[in-house]
């Protein structure tokens, strides 16, 4: 396969993963190969399991944005953690890197959100609106660099390009969303977006684990930030 999988940490119950930037989470219509169909490949040639591995999908990443997934390895375990999704013990926090700085250096944003399925698209709209769903999120700026801004975000809901739209709705777009406003600076750059941490319960253990993976740090936009000063990685924390 074109990518090659990183592995963070297996079990029989889960198997956690880098998402590469450009690839779907799960197949499309493009016919491009997918996360799912990589982490099923995996299991099935490194365990030599006869037939198609199950692989429990928890959660998903759009397809430009990279970073630390978790795939359940049986439906029992899928279940769990999709329930951790609704009670909030499920945590996902994103690096950005936005187009213009926000006004206020740290805040909480709770908006609806509409998304088009024609046109793949969303944006943000009243809360009466038909089909609206609530998004929410809490972000802070870490750093700026002349006309753009590092950004921790953490996603309270998990909505279809939650991130890329709602920094979107402050007019500080994220660097290299061609679809949402941020290709300004950045005509032929990836999507500034990456899932650099997540945070979940072992679904049979309980045991609390934590994963940080850094974004593609020798790329623009992020090499004009020191990361490594803001997100500390050694190990997965497990």
């Amino acid at each position: 396969m074109e990518n090659k999988l990183t592995v963070l940490y297996e079990d029989n119950q889960v198997i956690v993963v880098v998402k590469p930037q450009n690839v779907p989470t799960q197949a499309d219509s493009s016919g491009d190969v997918d996360l799912l169909t990589m982490v099923k490949q995996y299991v099935k040639e490194k365990y030599d399991k006869p037939g198609e591995a199950f692989i429990g999908l928890v959660h998903r990443l759009d397809r430009p944005t990279g970073g630390v997934m978790v795939f359940a390895r049986n439906s029992k375990s899928a279940a769990r953690l999709q329930e951790q999704m609704k009670n909030g013990l499920f945590e996902k926090k994103y690096l950005a890197v936005t187009v213009g700085v926000p006004r206020d250096r740290q805040g909480r944003l709770s908006q609806y959100l509409f998304k088009d399925a024609e046109t793949n698209t969303v944006k943000v709209v009243p809360a009466a609106v038909e089909g609206a769903k609530k998004a929410e999120l809490e972000y802070k700026v870490l750093e700026i660099a002349d006309k753009v801004a590092l950004v921790d975000i953490k996603l309270i809901t998990g909505r279809s390009h939650q991130a890329r739209v709602q920094m979107q709705s402050m007019g500080t777009p994220i660097f290299g969303d061609v679809r949402y406003g941020g290709d300004t600076l950045a005509k032929g750059h990836n999507l500034a977006l990456w899932a650099y941490e997540l945070r979940f319960y072992h679904p049979t253990t309980k045991q609390p684990f934590v994963f940080k993976v850094f974004p593609p740090v020798d790329d623009v936009p992020w090499n004009v930030f020191p990361i490594e000063s803001h997100i500390k990685v050694a190990k997965p924390t497990i």
